[in-house]
């Protein structure tokens, strides 16, 4: 395409009459845009002041559930550490996190962001998100999300929630993200989704992953397992923080314990 425009680029002026060189042009330039985008989202602070935590999870599920109460203890107790907490800003198990991050008032002296979507439902921006981002697309927002985010928490959620997951988890197996980044799952039914892809992705006959990538995802059982692993996660973070630039690239070896324990006991979780 570039060469077929460079070919018959003989001006540097185009008639809009002429369409194919006119969809030439606005292709390459799009490209060219993306190219500036990618380019830029390479660019890493050496020392950040906040940990971000971004929990994925379910718009429908109703406040009177114990799942709400469970995700906005967890968030409460995340943002008491310190942690700042990303949602998709909506309600649900959205609104749960984002409420207990601001029940943790200034004892967590945390922040609560919403990253939203243009949808034709689910559209309101829940009470308790401090800063919201509009996006127009799922793709957009998703980006936003990985580069917001230095952990990421799952609880139950529908085909949303697998999609970020499944984004987070391949970001994690090709290392566009730090492989030490935690992807936490909450419940059985993401042990259960985990034992599948083992299942069916590790068949001998035609293996369709490793056997290393069915352990990037930390299966626990409950809400208390997950913030254990936060706080350890975070601990090393703090750490890293303060030893400044100098040890960004080699000083997140201790946040590897954070994989170790991934077949634990099926109990009662979320």
């Amino acid at each position: 395409m570039a060469a077929k425009y460079a070919v018959r680029k003989t001006s540097q002026l185009v008639s809009l009459a002429d369409e194919d060189v006119v969809k030439d042009i606005v292709v390459s330039t799009i490209l060219d845009l993306w190219k500036v985008v990618n380019t830029l989202t390479r660019l890493r602070p050496s020392k950040k002041e906040r940990y971000r935590v971004t929990i994925f999870g379910s718009a429908r599920v109703p406040k009177d559930s114990w799942v709400f109460g469970e995700v906005k203890r967890l968030a409460r107790r995340l943002s008491e550490m310190g942690c700042d907490i990303v949602t998709g800003g909506g309600p649900g198990l959205m609104r749960a996190a984002n409420e207990g991050a601001a029940e943790a008032g200034e004892a967590g002296r945390s922040r609560s962001y919403g990253v939203r979507v243009d949808l034709p439902f689910e559209q309101e921006v829940n009470p308790f998100v401090e800063q919201a981002f509009e996006h127009r697309t799922f793709f957009t927002r998703l980006h936003q999300f990985v580069l917001m985010s230095d952990a990421f928490v799952v609880v139950p959620g529908g085909i949303g929630t697998a999609l970020e997951t499944l984004m987070v988890w391949q970001l994690l197996q090709v290392r566009h993200l730090d492989d030490r980044t935690p992807l936490i799952l909450i419940g059985k039914m993401y042990s259960h989704l985990v034992d599948w892809a083992r299942e069916h992705m590790l068949n001998p006959q035609f293996p369709l992953a490793n056997p290393e990538d069915m352990k990037i995802p930390l299966c626990v059982n409950n809400a208390d397992e997950a913030i254990t692993a936060i706080r350890k996660d975070h601990s090393a973070w703090r750490k890293e923080q303060r030893r400044g630039k100098a040890g960004v690239q080699v000083g997140r070896a201790s946040r590897a314990g954070t994989r170790a324990g991934r077949n634990t006991t099926r109990k009662q979780g979320l």
